[in-house]
């Protein structure tokens, strides 16, 4: 039988995020492992800001404990059971109450079963939401999907003497070659010639002028390589963004330099030091960044229902959205960040329902704690997009779910 242990197989929650060739192993493991009779506990914990602050985070984490193990009661479990699972989401409740064991990404997962001797914890860039799951295998879609889900990242350190470029993906870090400016006029504070040598009052002021002039125009070559350098790199690699990065107004001015298909990439803007940033800066720029084009997404997609409700090629509520699910139509599902809804899935059909009575004819009406965590790992399976929709405005027009559908 296979298992992961924390000696083993476990990339480790407080130090830097971890390379996809670490991570691959195990969730192909995980993906494997077959529990038997012992349950396994999945937990995805968001690590916003917001959630850090005053330790909300393990409170949520609490409540979701003992909702989970009120659930395990309800389905008749006994004692021993009960208790052994109970000792796992101690150990996951120990684990995160430890500062130190925090990643600095948004968000972490981890696995535990100690009859099988697992417990393992990956940080992550994003998770969907928070989610605390007790089943007979480890729920590993999210982990597996969290690489195409943030994608390939471009991100460019420059000033006036050089570039630096990285390439950003959930698990880490790699900086490419970087580019050095030709030659550069040293930057400083015009002197003019003695007053002997300067043969008019004009003379001054004119190469004064001349003097900034030739830095102008130095500056704009060299961005005008970065933007060549960015566009080359785009055409190599499949990305989901770019983000330019530099001191003070500078930040952007590789922007205008940019070709339409480069410039359709960018994300945003950020201040770093190119002298001086190290990858774990660059890592947390680009996660700030991508936040503020997540909610640009969010809108798409809030206007994308509106629109798609009037003509049949959307859906919103629990029932809807999870019988279109069910047909295999769903091709994003909203999920609202604050919903929660318990249900049943029909056990012949696999469908979710809101109501036991929904299963007539579909098998009996399994209990689940919670249909919108059972609906994001169905839209996993089926390689549907999730979007949890976070804004207030935007979260008001989803019901609980809503999809946008691949066909009606």
């Amino acid at each position: 039988m296979p298992t992961a242990s924390r000696s083993s197989s476990e990339p480790l929650a407080g130090a830097a995020a971890p390379s996809y060739a670490t991570v691959e192993p195990l969730v192909e493991r995980l993906a494997r492992l077959h529990a038997g009779e012992h349950w396994v506990v999945s937990c995805y914990l968001k690590l916003e800001p917001r959630d850090r602050a005053r330790g909300k985070y393990l409170i949520k984490l609490k409540n979701r404990i003992r909702e989970r193990l009120a659930w395990l009661e309800q389905r008749g479990l006994g004692r021993v059971t009960r208790e052994a699972v109970g000792r796992d989401l101690e150990r996951v409740r120990e684990y995160l109450e430890d500062p130190s064991n925090l990643p600095p990404g948004r968000g972490i997962a981890i696995f535990a079963c100690a009859p099988l001797g697992l417990l393992a914890a990956v940080p992550l860039p994003q998770v969907f939401r928070s989610r605390l799951a007790v089943d007979r295998t480890p729920l590993v879609r999210e982990l597996a999907a969290v690489d195409d889900e943030f994608g390939r990242v471009l991100c460019v350190a420059y000033d006036r003497t050089g570039a630096r470029f990285f390439d950003v993906t959930a698990f880490g870090v790699d900086e490419l070659p970087g580019l050095a400016a030709g030659d550069t006029t040293r930057a400083g504070r015009f002197h003019g010639a003695s007053a002997v040598a300067r043969p008019g009052p004009g003379f001054s002021a004119l190469g004064e002028y001349n003097f900034n002039q030739r830095i102008r125009v130095e500056k704009q070559r060299h961005y005008a390589h970065i933007a060549q350098r960015l566009f080359e790199l785009t055409r190599t690699n499949a990305l989901r963004g770019i983000v330019l990065a530099g001191t003070g107004a500078d930040a952007g001015a590789v922007a205008p330099h940019l070709h339409p298909y480069v410039a359709r990439l960018v994300l945003g803007s950020v201040r770093l030091n190119p002298k001086t940033v190290a990858p774990p800066e660059v890592y947390t720029a680009v996660l700030t960044v991508q936040r503020g084009s997540e909610r640009a997404w969010e809108r798409d997609h809030i206007k994308a229902l509106r629109e798609g409700l009037g003509t049949g090629w959307a859906t919103n509520g629990f029932e809807p959205t999870l019988r279109a699910q069910a047909r295999g139509q769903v091709r994003t599902l909203l999920v609202d960040a604050e919903g929660a809804q318990p249900g049943f899935r029909c056990t012949a059909s696999g469908r979710l329902t809101v109501a036991a009575d929904g299963c007539r004819g579909e098998g009996e009406a399994e209990p689940v704690p919670d249909l919108i965590d059972e609906a994001i790992e169905e839209a996993l399976r089926q390689h549907a997009q999730v979007d949890v929709v976070e804004d207030g405005g935007a979260r008001a027009r989803v019901d609980g779910l809503a999809a946008l559908l691949r066909f009606r």
